[in-house]
């Protein structure tokens, strides 16, 4: 059966396959021309910034606002919810499907890494590669400078802290921090800033 797949469904079902395939090297190139239309823009640009993210991204909800400079691999793969903000400098590899929730911060500098390239070296020098999907849950907060690496689902409301390596999946409502990232702690009622409001989670 995989005999008849092509790269991109192999990609796309976390089978090993050829990173320098030509519909990929395709894809990627449209995907280079329209994030490096996004980042000539400015916060006056609001309808080119919409229409370049609605041609780049698989799916993207209302109220998404990214710093200027962003890259991404293939953009296609990448859906991303409501009132979502990355701030400067993030970077997704997405040869493997992204999920983003809605109501998702990123901090600068946030990196998301789908691929793995084989162990293997004369596989490796073949350009053969796994990918696997990423995830992130609605209302997460991931910090400056952290990496999330192939495989892993952040849980909703979660908080990942700055410079993290995030390796295996975080559950929802916890702060998590370190390298590999590990869970400190839930996050609780006490952790209210303003009262009469309701809690983070």
């Amino acid at each position: 059966m995989q005999l008849n797949m092509t790269e991109w469904e192999k990609m796309l079902a976390g089978l090993p396959q050829n990173d320098r395939a030509p519909e990929l090297e395709a894809r990627r190139l449209v995907a280079k021309r329209l994030f490096r239309a996004y980042n000539k823009t400015t916060e006056e640009d609001i309808k080119v910034r919409e229409e370049i993210m609605r041609q780049l991204f698989r799916s993207v909800g209302k109220n998404v606002f990214i710093e200027p400079d962003f890259i991404c691999e293939m953009g296609n793969n990448i859906t991303i919810g409501d009132n979502v903000f990355m701030n400067f400098g993030c970077i997704i590899f997405d040869m493997g499907e992204v999920t983003i929730g809605s109501n998702v911060m990123f901090g600068p500098r946030v990196g998301i890494y789908t691929t793995n390239h084989a162990f293997d070296p004369e596989e490796r020098i073949k350009n053969i590669v796994v990918s696997k999907p990423v995830t992130i849950g609605d209302r997460a907060w991931v910090a400056a400078d952290v990496k999330i690496v192939q495989g892993v689902t952040i849980g909703e409301g979660s908080i990942i802290g700055a410079g993290s390596v995030v390796t295996h999946d975080i559950p929802a409502g916890v702060i998590a921090a370190g390298n590999p990232c590990r869970v400190l702690r839930k996050i609780t009622q006490e952790d209210k800033w303003l009262s009469g409001e309701s809690p983070l989670l």
